[in-house]
């Protein structure tokens, strides 16, 4: 089946329950009908399994759940599916978050079309995903050899690499190639691959895609994007607004909802490690440089990790960079908040609207802090404009 003709048979399908609830989860989808319908479906999914949720079975015993929500599911896994094979090998090739993938399947194996269905002894409660997408974009590109990179340019440098745009004549479209300095240490080097190897196991439309790494060279490949955060924030800072900073607020917190439950602080939070992705109708922010990322067991994480990050903790320089857990990275989210809505670094001073806010996230009594990203989403979505 031609793909925008199986977007347009699935829209269709589902035109009288259509909702844009979860729509802004999928901004970095192109297709305005498959965004819509990843909406949909996820609004179904969520709906449908709080629905499951209410009805499941205690101890060896079984529980009826309705025809209804079982029809009703069924279809919405058939369109997932369905998507699926159509757009398979095409440019909105899209892969179904595992959690829910396992879900799905244990589903389908009691689900009937009539009748309601008997829900199997033991079934554990369903986990509902209302900040993280279900449905991301396939890594479609794969780039075997680099002998298309011709004419480099310059665009970005740091202390360990510097960043390269280049147009890749198969796939007609530019890329960005990273570069280990060749002075770098033997751990630095192990450190920068592994940023690479960090990158390209996570999956999310909020993370910075990476393609293939040169083991030679000491680089690798990755997307192409417009600007970091402070370069987009002081081009527009004049025309951006409330609710256009908000927006994007909302999908910076959303990347660390994902990165956090893989058990992961980025450790090196800036606006520059932000970078931005400029479509013709929609913005979209996606999380870079993952070199001082803290995993649990990680021998990378060192004791004598030096102090970076210009948005971190101060407290830090004395506690320690190895001592850095959760409440240093909502300190430094709090403060790359604060930049996206005001457009200013310093808060020395902050008006009443963000005050909460400020006086919380950034708080010398860590008790008062941001004990995770869930509650520093929601003082974020309280924030009014001044």
């Amino acid at each position: 089946m031609n793909v925008e003709n199986a977007i347009e048979t699935h829209y269709r399908k589902l035109a009288d329950s259509l909702s844009n609830e979860y729509e802004d989860l999928y901004e970095s989808i192109s297709n305005n009908k498959l965004r819509a319908l990843f909406s949909t479906l996820h609004m179904r999914v969520v709906n449908l399994f709080d629905s499951m949720n209410q009805r499941l079975p205690t101890g060896d015993s079984s529980s009826h759940f309705w025809a209804e929500p079982s029809r009703e599911l069924l279809q919405s896994i058939e369109i997932i599916e369905a998507l699926e094979r159509s757009l398979k090998k095409s440019e909105y090739a899209f892969y179904v978050d595992k959690y829910h993938r396992e879900k799905i399947t244990f589903c389908k194996s009691f689900l009937s079309k009539s009748g309601g269905s008997a829900i199997p002894p033991n079934t554990e409660k369903m986990e509902l995903y209302y900040t993280i997408p279900i449905f991301s974009p396939q890594r479609s590109i794969v780039i075997e050899n680099q002998k298309n990179i011709s004419d480099l340019k310059l665009i970005g440098e740091g202390s360990y690499a510097q960043v390269f745009k280049y147009f890749d004549k198969f796939y007609l479209r530019s890329f960005a190639l990273k570069r280990a300095k060749k002075e770098l240490t033997s751990k630095e080097l192990e450190r920068f691959k592994r940023e690479y190897e960090q990158m390209s196991g996570l999956r999310s439309p909020y993370v910075l895609e990476v393609f293939s790494y040169n083991e030679a060279n000491k680089e690798y490949v990755m997307e192409f994007m417009n600007s970091p955060l402070d370069k987009y924030i002081s081009k527009n800072n004049g025309k951006l607004s409330f609710q256009e900073r908000v927006r994007l607020g909302l999908q910076i917190i959303r990347a660390f909802t994902y990165i956090h439950s893989k058990n992961i602080l980025h450790r090196d939070i800036s606006p520059k490690n932000i970078l931005i992705k400029e479509y013709d109708d929609v913005v979209v922010v996606k999380i870079a440089d993952f070199g001082l990322v803290k995993v649990v067991d990680s021998h990378l994480t060192s004791v004598n990790t030096d102090f970076k990050g210009y948005f971190n903790d101060p407290n830090l320089v004395v506690e320690g960079f190895d001592k850095y857990d959760v409440l240093h990275e909502t300190y430094a989210l709090t403060r790359i908040l604060y930049f996206v809505i005001t457009g200013k670094t310093s808060t020395d001073r902050v008006s009443s609207n963000m005050k909460f806010f400020i006086e919380n996230g950034l708080s010398s009594d860590k008790r008062l802090r941001f004990k995770d990203i869930d509650e520093l989403r929601q003082a974020f979505q309280n924030i009014k404009p001044s």
